[in-house]
């Protein structure tokens, strides 16, 4: 058990190093062909375009920092294993059918459908306000990647069992596809909504994953922790760049990619339940997100002076940094909780 420690730690201070190194390559090539994100002053945002006026310009798609780190690894460690017979090469391949197969493929695919998006943003085309899907559209391509995934956990895997803490497994039958679907759908919408401040979505997914590659690890899945470890390297590289001032924002090809593989990764480890507290700030963005559309809808006026709840504290005179700091506190507390609570339905 010692070596696989080793190995993920070194695989996740490797992703970091690279992810570092490419930073630079990927600025240059953001600055230069100009795909920064256009705060657009739409008339339902007045708030928002106005808090967010001077960062216009500023590059986004630094996501793709993190999954091309990831695929790279990937990739990389799964050939050499397979052209050289060294023991080195078999032991850093992490990319196995059983653990790692399908949320790469989910990460690498709601990737590419988020850069689409991205520059459709930055192009000014599209429906949402001038650019960009509107989140119908998203939701429907979380739904699609979703549903192929639970039809994967269904049949191939036979998965069709849910486990909420201290009760015990409940099987669901083919409710179960419903169940990922969900989870799925609202895990991308969740860490979408938590990307709107310098930082916020990095280090709240950061904590996320970190705690996933325990749960991972304890639970066997020394691969699946590695390609947690990966992502936690890389989205470190990400943050260095990305505290405020943020050089460039994460955009949907990061923040897509990586909440509809985290709700993979929790459905994996049979720990859904416990994703609600180890993403608690998720939660609670997409809460107030879902409470702001529903109180304009039935009631004709607004809860929040800007949601998410983020842009709402912007506006009453909170600094982005303390807002994101007190996220990042809240969201290591609450990863801290959910691992205690994994810890003690496994054990009790």
């Amino acid at each position: 058990m010692e070596t696989e420690i080793i190995i993920i730690l070194f695989l996740s201070s490797l992703a970091f190093l690279l992810a570092l190194l490419l930073t630079p390559l990927w600025t240059a090539v953001l600055y230069k062909y100009k795909l920064g994100k256009t705060i657009r002053n739409a008339g339902n945002t007045p708030i928002f375009s106005a808090l967010h006026a001077a960062k216009s310009g500023t590059p986004t798609m630094g996501g793709v920092l993190i999954w091309m780190t990831t695929v790279i690894f990937a990739f990389t460690f799964f050939y050499l294993s397979k052209i050289f017979a060294w023991p080195i090469f078999e032991q850093l391949n992490f990319l196995v059918r059983t653990e790692t197969w399908l949320p790469l493929g989910c990460l690498v695919a709601s990737a590419l459908v988020g850069l689409i998006d991205d520059w459709l943003d930055v192009k000014g085309k599209g429906t949402a306000g001038g650019g960009g899907l509107r989140m119908m559209h998203r939701l429907l391509i979380y739904t699609a990647i979703a549903t192929i995934g639970a039809l994967w956990f269904y049949f191939k895997l036979e998965r069709d069992t849910l486990n909420v803490p201290f009760l015990g497994d409940f099987q669901l039958g083919w409710s179960y596809i419903i169940v990922f679907i969900v989870v799925i759908v609202g895990t991308a919408f969740s860490v979408n909504q938590t990307d709107g401040l310098d930082g916020l979505a990095g280090g709240v997914l950061l904590t996320s994953f970190s705690a996933y590659a325990v749960i991972a690890f304890v639970g066997g899945k020394f691969n699946l922790a590695a390609f947690c470890g990966i992502i936690v390297g890389a989205l470190l590289a990400f943050l260095w760049f990305n505290v405020t001032p943020a050089r460039f924002y994460m955009g949907d090809t990061g923040s897509m990619s990586l909440g509809i593989t985290l709700g993979i990764i929790a459905m994996l480890t049979d720990s859904a339940i416990i994703l609600l507290l180890i993403g608690s700030i998720f939660v609670i963005e997409a809460i107030s997100t879902i409470l702001q559309i529903a109180s304009k809808k039935f009631r004709g006026k607004k809860i929040f002076l800007s949601a998410p709840i983020h842009h709402h504290l912007e506006a009453i005179g909170w600094s982005e940094a303390k807002i994101v700091m007190r996220a990042w506190i809240i969201a290591g507390v609450s990863a801290a909780g959910g691992l205690i609570v994994f810890l003690l339905n496994r054990f009790h």
